[in-house]
């Protein structure tokens, strides 16, 4: 295997497991949870869904062809408080994970070195998708903090729990 397809399997595999995160947490919430904000300075949860999402439709629709930042997206209304339903936010999150990963898996070895613009900003391609890398896990680790904070003694764990790394290193070392 290639050097530019191995990156591109890795990658994908790694936002997955980012947005698999995300999903994890949102199992964990109820319905007005995901308006939960710590201060009027807080994004909530519901919030940081609209923009995540908003962040990919932009970016990624026509990735190779026109600029990340397209002129309908509006990023300050993502960050506005909207009454939305689990349902909704959910469907929300979902099209932007599916224009995503759509456009990350039509991308082939040959594409990495190409450069895209955001915000009139030349990229090369991996430079675009290590960007949103950083951007994704960022916003993720905030919902995940999020959800942690809300639900407190009931938060189920999404890695591996304070106290078990020995256990866990002796489970992954035999191959359980």
């Amino acid at each position: 295997m290639s050097i530019g397809k191995e990156y591109l399997r890795v990658v994908r595999e790694r936002f997955v497991v980012l947005k698999e995160q995300g999903e994890k947490t949102f199992a964990q919430l109820d319905e007005e949870d995901f308006n939960w904000t710590l201060n009027e300075a807080s994004n909530s949860i519901a919030v940081l869904i609209q923009h995540v999402s908003g962040n990919m439709v932009s970016r990624w629709t026509d990735f190779l062809t026109t600029d990340g930042e397209k002129p309908d997206r509006n990023r300050d209304g993502e960050f506005e408080t909207k009454q939305m339903s689990k349902t909704q936010l959910m469907e929300c999150w979902e099209h932007g994970w599916h224009v995503f990963l759509d456009a990350l898996e039509s991308l082939d070895e040959q594409d990495l070195l190409k450069t895209v613009l955001i915000r009139g900003e030349a990229h090369s391609v991996i430079d675009a998708i290590e960007r949103q890398m950083a951007h994704y896990a960022a916003h993720i680790g905030q919902i995940m903090f999020i959800g942690k904070q809300i639900k407190g003694e009931q938060w189920k764990n999404l890695s591996i729990p304070k106290g078990e790394s020995d256990a866990y290193l002796q489970r992954m070392l035999k191959g359980q």
